[in-house]
């Protein structure tokens, strides 16, 4: 290996470490809010990519089709619970059930954008409110059940999303024009404008994250959730509107995060697993609970990837994953137990 190999790599790393930085992002958020390990994460990913693609190619996304169903069911479901005595807040419910899924189908059936400025916005618009929907449907039901269930849930639902991606999308992979041809030559290392656009989207959208965290009262509230659910709800903060608000987050980032790697590799429909898996493998490295840790162990993934890629390309993902072998058993030895609510 020489030295032009090695900046190639790094470079490469640095770009799937800024990815792997955004899903490890969206899984400490998700994690620490509802205590949800939310496996299928990665596909926002694909379904945000393959979504641009069908509308570059002048489709109607049938993703459109699945948020307006899952509006349906989460406005049914809210409905009966009313019916059965329980307290509904319906301004929040009818923002991400009836308003978001109409206003998204609305902009890609009705606007049909054909800009590429246009197509992103409009798959962000589409892709966002699955989070929240989902969350109410699939895990608030079940906010009292152990770490263990969740985890469960968390399976099946990928398993579900995944077929649906299936349905959808089909077997063929898609690619998505890139949103910079510049090139640029530093010495032996050249650098794609793609690649800048990756580290400088995903740097301002972490820069942006912890500014909305540290200074915003809806990101303290969010904090608190994450420290203390008990002692958030007693200071009157409603934990459940803090689940809706993560797994937006939570969904917007693996939409972006699905634009930009869109035009770098082919996008499958199951694509977005290994995607966050690796992002689980640096949140993991930040114990599911320090943001810079995480973001460290993706910048540690990312290289490890890279590298191993070239010295032994048919076990890099296993050496990728082995990883998480070290990581929980110096954890383990540093933890002790704790019960769900401390």
């Amino acid at each position: 290996m020489d030295l032009q190999i090695a900046l190639l790599l790094g470079q490469d790393g640095i770009v799937n470490g800024a990815i792997y930085a955004l899903m490890a992002l969206a899984l400490v958020l998700v994690f620490s809010v509802t205590r949800v390990i939310f496996i299928p994460q990665g596909e926002f990913v694909a379904f945000a990519a393959l979504s641009l693609a069908m509308m570059q190619g002048g489709r109607v996304p049938a993703t459109v089709w699945l948020l307006l169903a899952l509006g349906a069911a989460t406005l049914a479901v809210e409905a009966w619970r009313h019916s059965r005595g329980a307290a509904v807040d319906w301004a929040s419910t009818l923002a991400w059930a009836v308003a978001a899924p109409l206003a998204a189908a609305a902009v890609v059936i009705g606007w049909r954008p054909e800009s590429l400025a246009a197509q992103v916005a409009a798959t962000l618009l589409l892709i966002t409110p699955l989070g929240p929907l989902l969350y109410r449907l699939a895990y608030r039901p079940l906010q009292h059940a152990t770490v263990l269930i969740l985890l469960i849930v968390s399976v099946a639902l990928h398993g579900v999303l995944v077929g649906l991606g299936l349905l959808f999308f089909g077997a063929e992979g898609s690619r998505t024009p890139a949103f910079s041809e510049l090139r640029l030559s530093l010495g032996a290392l050249d650098i794609t404008g793609q690649s800048l656009v990756v580290v400088v989207v995903t740097g301002v959208l972490m820069a942006a994250l912890f500014a909305f965290f540290g200074r915003s009262i809806v990101g303290k509230a969010l904090r608190a959730t994450a420290m203390n659910r008990v002692g958030a709800r007693l200071m009157g903060i409603p934990t459940e509107l803090a689940g809706d608000v993560s797994f937006a987050f939570a969904a917007l980032i693996g939409a972006v995060s699905g634009l930009l790697i869109a035009p770098i590799t082919t996008i499958y429909y199951d694509t977005g697993f290994l995607i966050g898996l690796k992002g689980f493998v640096a949140a993991i490295v930040g114990g599911l609970a320090s943001y810079p840790l995480a973001l460290a162990g993706a910048l540690l993934v990312g290289q490890l990837e890279a590298f191993s890629s070239f010295w032994a390309s048919a076990y890099k993902e296993v050496l990728v994953f082995t990883l998480i072998i070290p990581v929980l058993w110096w954890r383990s030895l540093r933890s002790h137990h704790v019960e769900d609510e401390e």
